[in-house]
């Protein structure tokens, strides 16, 4: 069962392919703020997937957090989860990122519990809607 309370810690190391000049969002060689989002991301979604019914998984659908401080490529990131909110399908996590000098990110993540297959089959019927 899905309760508040659920936490979770993903860590991983800064390469070159996750700075703001590779994935666009900025010309400096430090940890992308993308690349933190998605960490956060990665990090909620798998706090929860266990516990989920066999066909069923979460799509995040608002973001909400700051990035406070630089990393530079090499040093260790990690992030820290905790679900504080459930309401039927949709879950708020608190979001918290470090590297070894302290916190670089912070705030609130909402995903939502999705049935794939439906999920699939709505997201592919708007090609056939923008169709000629």
């Amino acid at each position: 069962m899905i309760t508040p309370g659920i936490k979770n810690q993903l860590r991983q190391t800064v390469t070159d392919q996750m700075t703001a000049d590779r994935v666009g969002s900025g010309l400096a060689q430090v940890f992308a703020t993308p690349m933190m989002i998605a960490l956060m991301e990665q990090t909620c979604a798998e706090s929860v997937a266990p516990l989920l019914p066999e066909g069923q998984s979460t799509v995040g659908t608002h973001i909400n957090v700051s990035h406070c401080s630089a990393t530079p490529i090499g040093m260790e990131v990690w992030c820290d989860s905790e679900l504080i909110e459930v309401d039927r399908r949709r879950l708020v996590f608190n979001v918290k990122a470090y590297d070894a000098c302290g916190l670089i990110g912070e705030g609130e993540h909402e995903r939502f519990i999705v049935d794939n297959v439906k999920f699939q089959a709505n997201t592919e019927s708007k090609a056939k809607q923008t169709s000629p």
